[in-house]
C-alpha cells in the first residue's frame, strides 16, 4: 500500500442487535460459516494496521472468545452510550505517533478489502482531516444521510431519527466508516454532545465540527453499495450469507471448476476444488477439504474434512467426514464416513 504513517483500525463491536431478536451478541451470528465480525476483521488485515481494537460491549467475553486467531485489543464499552462514545474510550489504546484512526462496524460482513485500501489511499493522499465513506441507495430508509453543499463538499451527517422529511429525501447515505487524522478525532469526540432523540455520543458529529472549524474532509464513495451495509436482521443476515456464497462459488468457477446451480452450493473458503472438476447441486464441502482435479461430485453429497485425490467419483447423497479418499476411487452413492481408510 506505500502507507508510511502508522494506522490504528477501530472495529465497533459492542451492540445488542436488537433487530435481531437474539440472546446472542450481533457481531457472532454466523455468516458464510465464520461470525461476522471475522470477515470484517479478514478484510480490515489488506491495510496491515499498526494496530487493531474490537470495541466489546454485550457479551464481551464470547466475543473476544471468538476472535483467538486475531491479533486485537478488546475495549469495553460499559454502558452503551454510542457510536461517539465507543471510539472515546478506545483513546488510550490508540498510541499517540499513529497519524491516521480507521473506524468500522463490526457488522459490515460484506466490506472488501480493496474498498478499505482505497479509502485509506484518498484519505492520505488528500491531507483530509476525515474522510467518510459513502453510498448511493434507492432506498436509504434506516440510515444516516450525508449533507452536502452545491460542490458536493460534505457539511455533515444527519441520522434517520433526527432528520427532516426534506432531509429522508436524500440517497447518499453514511456507509459507517471513516478515516480520521488520531489527533483531531479524540478533541473532536471530547465536543460531542448528546442533543439527539437517542440521548447518545454519535460519531458522526465529529464531521460537522471539522466542517465548522474549516478543515478539509473528504468522502469515499463505496461503488458497490451492498458491501458496505450492516446486518440488522435475519433478513439481512441470510442475504449477507448468499452473497458471500456467491462471490466464493464465482472465484471457485473462475479457477477451472464447474458448478451446477452454484446457488445450492456451497465450499468454504477454507476448502479447496482442482481444476476440471464438476460439483453438481446441493453439495456442501466444509471444514478445510481438499478435492483434487476431474473429480465428479455427484448430488447432495457433504464433504467435511476431507482429502479427496485425482480422478475420484463421490456417488450422489454421501456423507463424508474426515476421510482420505485416494485417486481413481469410485464411492458409493449414500455411502458415509465409515468408508475411511
Amino acid at each position: 500500500m506505500g502507507n508510511t504513517t502508522p494506522l490504528s483500525i477501530i472495529i465497533l463491536a459492542a451492540g445488542k442487535g436488537t433487530r435481531m431478536k437474539s440472546l446472542k451478541a450481533k457481531v457472532l451470528h454466523p455468516v458464510f460459516g465464520a461470525p461476522m465480525v471475522h470477515h470484517v476483521l479478514d478484510a480490515a488485515n489488506g491495510l496491515q494496521a499498526a494496530h487493531t481494537i474490537v470495541i466489546v460491549g454485550h457479551q464481551k467475553e464470547e466475543v473476544i472468545a471468538a476472535l483467538p486467531q486475531y491479533d486485537i485489543t478488546p475495549v469495553t464499552q460499559e454502558e452503551q452510550l454510542g457510536t461517539g462514545h465507543a471510539v472515546l474510550i478506545a483513546e488510550d489504546s490508540v498510541p499517540v505517533d499513529v497519524e491516521t484512526v480507521m473506524v468500522l462496524c463490526g457488522d459490515t460482513p460484506l466490506i472488501q478489502p480493496d474498498t478499505l485500501i482505497e479509502m485509506y489511499n484518498k484519505h492520505t493522499e488528500s491531507g483530509a482531516v476525515l474522510t467518510v465513506m459513502t453510498t448511493m441507495l434507492d432506498n436509504p430508509k434506516n440510515y444516516g444521510r450525508i449533507l452536502s453543499d452545491a460542490n458536493q463538499r460534505v457539511l455533515g451527517i444527519v441520522e434517520e431519527k433526527d432528520a427532516s422529511s426534506e432531509q429522508k429525501k436524500i440517497s447518499e447515505i453514511n456507509a459507517g466508516i471513516y478515516c480520521v487524522k488520531r489527533k483531531f478525532l479524540f478533541q473532536a469526540l471530547k465536543q460531542v454532545g448528546t442533543d439527539n432523540s437517542q440521548g447518545e455520543v454519535y460519531l458522526t458529529d465529529i464531521v460537522a465540527i471539522a466542517v465548522h472549524q474549516d478543515l478539509l474532509v473528504e468522502k469515499y464513495i463505496a461503488p458497490r453499495s451492498g458491501d458496505v451495509l450492516g446486518v440488522n436482521s435475519r433478513v439481512e443476515l441470510a442475504q449477507a450469507d448468499r452473497e458471500l456464497q456467491k462471490r466464493r462459488n464465482e472465484a471457485v468457477m473462475m479457477e477451472g471448476v464447474t458448478l451446477q446451480l452454484p446457488e445450492t452450493i456451497t465450499i468454504s473458503n477454507d476448502s479447496t476444488v482442482g481444476g476440471d472438476s464438476l460439483i453438481e447441486k446441493g453439495v456442501t464441502i466444509t471444514k478445510s477439504c481438499t478435492v483434487g482435479e476431474q473429480c465428479l461430485i455427484r448430488q447432495g453429497v457433504i464433504l467435511r474434512n476431507c482429502q479427496v485425490g485425482n480422478n475420484v467419483i463421490v456417488g450422489a447423497y454421501s456423507v463424508l467426514e474426515d476421510v482420505t479418499i485416494a485417486d481413481d476411487t469410485a464411492v458409493a452413492p449414500y455411502s458415509t464416513s465409515i468408508i475411511a481408510d
